[in-house]
């Protein structure tokens, strides 16, 4: 079994999912924000509203990017240890 070692530098992928989170973090808030008019009894939002939700879709996909490109890179870190 191999350790991977902790350092503070940023690795391939890390930009990509921090940006999903706050992405997805922003379409969660959007979405409880259109949701309030229907329990409340209140005026919905407009349609454009209803599409700012679908960033937590679109924040998901881009912090899977981001995993995955750390896993390739990783990947490929451990094939070039294997190398040498």
């Amino acid at each position: 079994m191999t350790v991977t070692p902790q350092t503070d530098e940023a690795r391939p992928g890390d930009a990509l999912v921090r940006a999903g989170g706050v992405v997805f973090i922003v379409g969660a808030v959007a979405t409880l924000a259109t949701m309030a008019p229907l329990f409340l009894d209140v005026d919905p939002f407009p349609s454009y509203a209803w599409a700012v939700c679908m960033l937590m879709g679109v924040g998901f996909a881009i912090s899977a990017a981001g995993v995955l490109r750390s896993a390739s890179a990783q990947r490929r870190a451990a094939k070039a240890s294997q190398g040498s």
